[in-house]
Formats: C-alpha cells, sequence, structure tokens
C-alpha cells in the first residue's frame, strides 16, 4: 500500500555541490530520509546509489572502491555503478535479482549534481534552469553548502520573507529598516511564486556601495526572489545611482537550494554570481565567508530556535499570527502543499487502478 510522502517526489534536488564528489573517494548523504552514496566514475560521471547493502545493509560508503565498482565492507559484495551485484565472494558466487542496490538518476549542471528519488523515470523536462550561473568569468561565481537541523521550509520562508533582513543581519547586508514598511509585489503560478521590493537607503548595501559612483549617498535597489517547487529560490539584487537603470548597476544573482535530509534537518546549497570584479578569486573567497558568517551566526541560530519552539508541530496548526511580510512565504507553502497532496492523491489512485 502506497503511504503519503511528505516530500515531493517527482522532482530534481541538489544532491551535493560539483566539487564535494571526487574521483577517488566516496560521499555519504541522506536525501529525503534515504541514504546515498555519491562518487565519480572513471570518466567523471557522477554516480548515485542506495547506499546501504542489500544483505545485512551496511552502508556501501564504509567499504572500498574497485574502479567504478563499491565493494561491500561487512561481506565484500561487489556492485557496478548501476547498482547490480557483479561479485559476490561466498559459497558458489551466485548472484541473485535480488541481490541489488537502487541506481538514482543524476545530472551536472550549474556546478550541482542534481538526483531524482521517485520511482517514477527521471523527468529532465523539470530539471530547473539557472543558465547565469555558468556565464562569465571562473571567478565571478561562487558556491558553498551548510546543514540546519530544522525542516526545510522553515529555510525557504526565510528567503521569500526579505522583511527579517531589516532586523536580523548586520552591517553587510543592512537595508536600514526599509523593507519592513513595504508590501511586495507577489506573483504566483502553479508551481512557481515570486516577490519583488523596490526601496532607497542611505548608504547603499554596502555589499554593493563600492561599485557605485557615490559609495556614501542614495541609492535605488530592487531586489526579487523566485520560488519554484520543491526547494529552489533565485534571488536578484541591485542598485544604481543617477539615471542608470536599477538592473544595470552592480548586482547579483544567487541561487538557494535546500533539500531535506529527512523531516528535521535540510541541506542548504547555495550559489552566486556578480556583475563587478568577477575575476577576483580573493574578492570572491571572501563573499562566501560572509554568506556562511550571515546564515550561521545570524539567520541560522533563529531558525533552529524556532524548530525547536515547534518540535514536530505543523506550522498551519500552530496557528501563526500572519502579518504582511508573510504574504509571499505563506503562497509558497501553500503552494507546495498542494503539488505534494496532489502527487501523493494521484498515487493511490494509480495503485487503486491496478
Amino acid at each position: 500500500m502506497t503511504h503519503p510522502s511528505p516530500y515531493l517526489m517527482n522532482a530534481w534536488y541538489v544532491a551535493a555541490t560539483a566539487d564535494e564528489i571526487g574521483t577517488d573517494g566516496m560521499l555519504h548523504r541522506k536525501i529525503l530520509g534515504t541514504s546515498v552514496v555519491l562518487y565519480r566514475s572513471e570518466d567523471g560521471s557522477p554516480v548515485a546509489l542506495h547506499d546501504r547493502c542489500p544483505h545485512r545493509f551496511a552502508p556501501l560508503s564504509m567499504g572500498r572502491r574497485e574502479g567504478d565498482a563499491l565493494v561491500c565492507p561487512y561481506h565484500g559484495l561487489k556492485f557496478n555503478s548501476a547498482g547490480a551485484c557483479v561479485h559476490n565472494p561466498h559459497g558458489k558466487g551466485v548472484v541473485t535479482k535480488a541481490l541489488a542496490v537502487r541506481s538514482f538518476p543524476v545530472v551536472e549542471k550549474h556546478g550541482f549534481v542534481w538526483i531524482w528519488m521517485a520511482e517514477e523515470a527521471a523527468d529532465h523536462a523539470l530539471l530547473p534552469d539557472y543558465s547565469p550561473l555558468d556565464e562569465g568569468h571562473e571567478n565571478g561565481v561562487a558556491r558553498t553548502y551548510m546543514k540546519l537541523p530544522v525542516n526545510y521550509r522553515l529555510i525557504l520562508d526565510n528567503v521569500m520573507d526579505l522583511s527579517h533582513v531589516d532586523h536580523v543581519h548586520g552591517e553587510i547586508i543592512s537595508t536600514r529598516g526599509q523593507l519592513s514598511p513595504l508590501f511586495p509585489d507577489v506573483q504566483e503560478t502553479e508551481s512557481t511564486v515570486s516577490a519583488a521590493w523596490e526601496w532607497q537607503q542611505t548608504p547603499p548595501m554596502l555589499i554593493l556601495n563600492q561599485f557605485l559612483p557615490r559609495p556614501e549617498e542614495e541609492a535605488r535597489h530592487w531586489i526579487q526572489v523566485n520560488w519554484s517547487a520543491p526547494g529552489n529560490i533565485q534571488l536578484s539584487l541591485y542598485c544604481a545611482q543617477d539615471d542608470t537603470p536599477v538592473k544595470e548597476g552592480p548586482g547579483q544573482y544567487d541561487l538557494h537550494s535546500v533539500t531535506p535530509e529527512d523531516e528535521f534537518s535540510t541541506h542548504y546549497f547555495f550559489a552566486t554570481r556578480r556583475n563587478h570584479i568577477e575575476d577576483d578569486a580573493e574578492y570572491n573567497a571572501m563573499k562566501i565567508r560572509a554568506m556562511h558568517d550571515a546564515f550561521e551566526n545570524e539567520d541560522g541560530p533563529v531558525i533552529a530556535a524556532c524548530q525547536r519552539e515547534m518540535g514536530e508541530r505543523d506550522f498551519f496548526a500552530m496557528n501563526p499570527v500572519l502579518m504582511s511580510n508573510d504574504l509571499a512565504a505563506v503562497k509558497m507553502r501553500r503552494r507546495l502543499q498542494g503539488l505534494i497532496e496532489a502527487e501523493n492523491s494521484a498515487a493511490i489512485t494509480l495503485e487503486a487502478a491496478e
């Protein structure tokens, strides 16, 4: 009998940054509650297998590699990159059909390795396109990974409701209290929600003001977040002075992508590409350090504290007092839940028909 999934299954999730997966090792990661081992075959292609031997359930990531194959650390069973057992050292070496591990479709794109966790065939048309991350100088883009002990929706809430920047973040990305009074322009489709803010502040955001004609004077700012199911938010930020169109000023194109480890732990992936001093590798490294510092010391502790107070209770079941700043985040939550429920309903209907 099909059990309802708490996740949207027919979707692509980020499994790792591309540089986390080497050609000579293995990476264990739990994704949607399932243990996965990631590695690269000898030709450099990413591979993802269920990180559990079907014999005694030992993690294959604790074993060793032999070429493109993985050898179980417990009893020496060997599995190729498609998950088939290619060597059984016991008895007469019989390999049954059941002696196999599941292989997950993976695609390397935009500096990340994306994984398809559903039983259904992978739908490559659903693979999101963030091609601006691939444009420009290699030192103009940076990526990183963090993990937080919270439900992934809380991180999505945080990025969809940027009024928190007025209250949570320090001087480098301070919005001078300008976002909280604003009503963002919110748009939605069946599987997307976007929100945009426009404002002026003095001095401009410190991450961008040094690239303006007059760094300490007022500048116009524009920021937009675009959520697409299940866990991707693309954020664009620009500022300008004088007659320069705001979207032609210094700015950046970011991707926030969350992948549930389980219901209360989340893998958080981040990428940022800027349109200024793109060849400066030292500045690039500083940008990522600043991102880590902002999230790990500012957003992160607050979000984690919220999760501790919520425990395992549902957000809406706790009757949160909603305000104007919640519009985009609430629409996102409801869209996502609707997609999950529709997918679960379709699965039950299909099972009944069979």
